[in-house]
């Protein structure tokens, strides 16, 4: 045994024959100015008191939330209202207006069966569109569900929205594979909804990276991305926040705290101080806004922007709002909430009334607009509404293009091949089969060519 010892101590390397790890090295006292000496991976300052934190504020206190103008649109002693001008400022109101009655009409399509689903923005108009009014018309949108008014601030139309959320041949988002409210467009930079919750946070910190290595787009274009407070309680969300704050990435992460992930109210959704408490843990720039401002809402996100494209890293930006509608149209929110509380909410914190009274006070705005502005907008969601509906849905072919890309994978030609074989069996001589063919551009005779 003794032996066999002796050998292996002779095959160690002689560098290695001498090493008895920390132990047996003598301690070194610090250099003057480092008196408690000093971590290797921290520049934290020593201390010799036990003291444990809860909150990232001093004292404990909650994190504040920034507002420009109060519930009657008169602004904050001492807060710095945005420069806008008179036309920014009715854009402005008159996207926010249009929301609302564009999902009151959808909502009620789908309760008629017309459309088989829908969700709505009740209560976030000021988030949303303030958000979007900040942004650069080329910055690479990524959002949750409920933000069909960035895409109306960049010019999609009503069109465009009938035809997805009815699944026409000229839908430009998906040609009917999406269900509604799964927008896109390449062309305004909004990338197409996915159902999955929280998918799109990781993926906007990719298209931040993206950015960060175009030449043309470095330092100009940052992504921009969406989610509730639900989603932050997803991996995918520290995943999306680590990538964009230590790569970094200029991304922009804009969380909306509406009160509720579906049924679940935020005081169960987390214990500590909101979404906005995580960002420091990220080294990252944060803010919390009160998102039924709209005022404040175009503010913070205009600063968070230029700090996101300068410094190539990420920012987030909280928006505190409530969803006065339900969930989506699969959803009864009185079952968990009581009806007055909802009320109460849309009489005493409207956030359309708050920037309609700012207006007003400043001669902007009338009553005479108000009645015109929303005759025309009914009239012309209608005027969509009944060109989507007698639309037929897209060829047949079209269920299976552009679902990869790239060379055509086997499973997608084998469906092909069988939905064939059953068009030609069934197509002529079933019923239910011709009933639901007619309904498609080319009654599936194309698929058969």
């Amino acid at each position: 045994m003794m032996l066999r010892t002796i050998r292996l101590r002779n095959a160690l390397p002689r560098t290695l024959r001498g090493c008895r790890g920390m132990a047996g090295m003598t301690p070194q006292m610090p250099g003057p100015g480092h008196a408690h000496g000093h971590l290797p991976s921290s520049t934290s300052p020593i201390t010799s008191k036990l003291h444990f934190f809860n909150s990232v504020m001093e004292g404990g206190k909650q994190i504040p939330t920034y507002r420009v103008i109060d519930g009657a649109g008169q602004p904050l002693e001492g807060a710095v209202v945005p420069e806008i001008d008179e036309a920014l400022a009715r854009r402005i109101y008159e996207n926010m207006v249009q929301l609302p009655i564009l999902d009151d009409i959808l909502y009620n399509l789908q309760r008629q069966g017309r459309i088989v689903f829908y969700m709505t923005a009740y209560g976030e108009e000021a988030a949303i569109i303030g958000s979007a009014a900040a942004l650069a018309p080329d910055d690479e949108v990524l959002a949750q569900y409920r933000e069909s008014g960035v895409l109306l601030w960049r010019g999609f139309g009503y069109d465009n929205i009938m035809n997805q959320c009815f699944g026409t041949h000229l839908d430009v988002c998906g040609k009917g594979k999406q269900m509604p409210v799964h927008y896109g467009s390449k062309e305004l930079h909004y990338h197409t909804i996915s159902s999955p919750l929280a998918t799109q946070i990781p993926q906007a910190a990719g298209v931040g990276y993206a950015l960060k290595r175009d030449p043309a787009r470095r330092g100009k274009n940052c992504a921009v991305v969406y989610f509730g407070e639900g989603a932050a309680s997803e991996g995918d969300f520290h995943a999306g926040m680590l990538l964009a704050s230590t790569i970094p990435t200029p991304t922009l992460f804009i969380a909306r705290n509406n009160g509720f992930a579906i049924s679940t109210p935020s005081s169960e959704q987390y214990y500590g101080d909101g979404i906005a408490a995580r960002g420091p843990g990220y080294g990252i720039h944060t803010v919390r806004v009160d998102g039924n401002d709209v005022l404040a809402v175009y503010s913070a996100i205009k600063e968070a922007r230029r700090l996101c494209i300068e410094e190539g890293r990420a920012v987030l930006v909280e928006t505190m709002t409530y969803r006065v509608g339900h969930h989506s149209t699969s959803d009864d929110s009185f079952a968990y909430r009581p009806r007055k509380e909802v009320e109460d909410r849309k009489r005493l914190d409207n956030p359309i009334v708050r920037f309609r009274l700012f207006m007003e006070s400043r001669g902007w705005w009338s009553k005479d607009e108000e009645a015109a502005l929303t005759k025309r907008i009914k009239q012309e969601v209608m005027t969509a509404y009944k060109k989507a509906e007698s639309l037929p849905k897209p060829e047949l072919k079209e269920m299976f293009t552009e679902v990869y890309g790239g060379e055509e994978p086997w499973n997608i030609k084998e469906q092909r091949e069988e939905l064939k074989r059953l068009v030609k069996k069934y197509g002529d001589s079933w019923e239910p089969w011709k009933s639901e063919l007619k309904k498609h551009k080319g009654e599936g005779k194309d698929l058969l060519e």
